[in-house]
């Protein structure tokens, strides 16, 4: 910042209240990024730090694509904004057909929003008024499970079974129940999907029994729990959750925030694990991370029984955000889909799955290590807790950044979710980096 004294320069960074850190002591020990290409970021001083987590999950293609860039700059040339409410433009409707693509049959109706928070309370919302146009307004409350991650507003905070993410905030949504998560004690270790933990699904049941399953919109869950620490579904399970849905008239909901656009070595984790849902959302790599953007993806049905039931000449479905659909957001979101498209970068994440699992699973061996997860380009590494929840996992995060690594922590699981252009060299040198640090611990 060119000042000498660095109080000033602490000084000269306290407007900018950080989301998801630790504050104090970022400002005073700043970790910054000021450029990025390809698998890397650089730190201010140029020093080059590979991403190990694709920023927050979201940079499948790398870093500063030209293509998404040169798209974004043509777009704001050309047209930089419509009010969607009442109007649109073409490119909206063009990148709704490309994600159609890419989603199970049937599930082909695309509301654009701009996170993945977003995209969770709109398809609650969606959830709810199906249900009341289909002659059910009893249906108000939902199911999620614990150590679930659906965003941050209020709907997706009340779903959440994240503690530090709902003990400040009140008692958020009434009407949504959890059931219990998948992390066994059995499932220590295991690569992939589980082979014990699929009768957890009917704890769905007994919601069913206790509150009457034709009081219950809809049940979301994330196909693999991304956020937590990865947290694959136990075989069996999803397919029995959408086996007491189908039976009850509940509306299945995947949370694909994460889990889309390949991170499981499918389109999403639908096709992965072979369970169709009713609504999906999904965010993050949808334009690589390069504009922010959500979608909800939904059955046919839900849309035509919706926009039906409306006036012959009017608004249907009372909802939508100002940058739904933004212009700059749809071109990077085309150019992204031409990525996947001409790369075959979903077809890579799936060949290079084991490969990179092989290389995370060989840190068993570390005396610090308790757990690892993976399945797809994503894998967790826990480290034993010292004295207090996260410390360790936090002091972690940390020295890899310093050794030349960036990865999501949540508490002490480390989660390595690389980018699809990453080779044999990359997955060798983030595990070459782990193992230092880890080893020093």
């Amino acid at each position: 910042m060119g000042h000498s004294d660095p109080q000033l320069e602490v000084q000269a960074r306290q407007q900018y209240w950080m989301p998801f850190s630790a504050n104090k002591e970022f400002k005073q020990e700043p970790r910054m990024f000021v450029r990025a290409q390809g698998m890397y970021c650089y730190t201010p001083d140029g020093r080059e730090v590979i991403d190990a987590s694709s920023g927050l999950f979201c940079v499948a293609a790398g870093h500063c694509r030209p293509e998404i860039a040169k798209a974004v700059y043509e777009q704001m040339s050309t047209l930089d904004f419509v009010a969607p409410f009442l109007r649109a433009h073409p490119k909206a409707f063009e990148l709704a057909s490309r994600v159609a693509e890419y989603t199970p049959e049937g599930i082909n109706r695309i509301f654009f929003v701009n996170s993945g928070s977003e995209s969770i309370d709109t398809a609650m919302k969606m959830a709810l008024m199906y249900h009341r146009v289909k002659g059910q307004p009893q249906r108000q409350l939902f199911v999620s499970r614990e150590r679930a991650y659906h965003g941050v507003n209020m709907g997706g905070m009340s779903l959440a079974g994240m503690v530090n993410n709902r003990r400040a905030f009140g008692v958020g949504l009434a009407g949504v129940y959890h059931m219990r998560h998948t992390a066994l004690p059995e499932n220590r270790f295991v690569r992939g999907q589980p082979e014990t933990g699929a009768d957890l699904a009917d704890d769905l049941l007994r919601f069913c029994q206790l509150y009457g399953g034709e009081n219950i919109a809809a049940v979301f869950v994330e196909p693999t729990a991304g956020s937590f620490g990865c947290l694959p579904p136990p075989k069996g399970y999803l397919d029995r959750l959408r086996e007491i849905c189908d039976a009850h008239g509940i509306l299945l909901v995947f949370d694909e925030v994460i889990t889309g656009w390949g991170r499981m070595g499918a389109n999403f984790g639908a096709q992965a694990f072979g369970v169709t849902p009713d609504i999906m959302t999904m965010a993050k790599a949808i334009t690589n991370g390069a504009q922010p953007m959500g979608a909800v993806a939904a059955r046919q049905s839900i849309y035509d029984a919706i926009t039906e039931a409306g006036p012959e000449r009017g608004v249907e479905f009372f909802h939508g955000y100002t940058y739904s659909a933004h212009p700059a957001a749809c071109a990077a979101g085309l150019a992204m889909m031409d990525i996947f498209r001409d790369e075959r970068l979903i077809d890579r994440a799936r060949d290079m799955s084991p490969y990179f699992l092989d290389a995370i699973f060989a840190l068993k061996d570390l005396p610090v290590v308790t757990d690892i997860r993976g399945v797809g380009m994503m894998a967790a590494v826990d480290v034993a807790m010292d004295k207090v929840p996260g410390a360790r996992g936090h002091e972690v995060q940390k020295r890899l950044y310093d050794q030349g690594l960036n990865l999501k922590n949540t508490g002490d699981a480390l989660i390595i979710a690389p980018p699809f252009v990453a080779e044999k060299k990359h997955i060798d040198e983030i595990v070459d980096k782990l193992r230092r640090v880890l080893s020093g611990l």
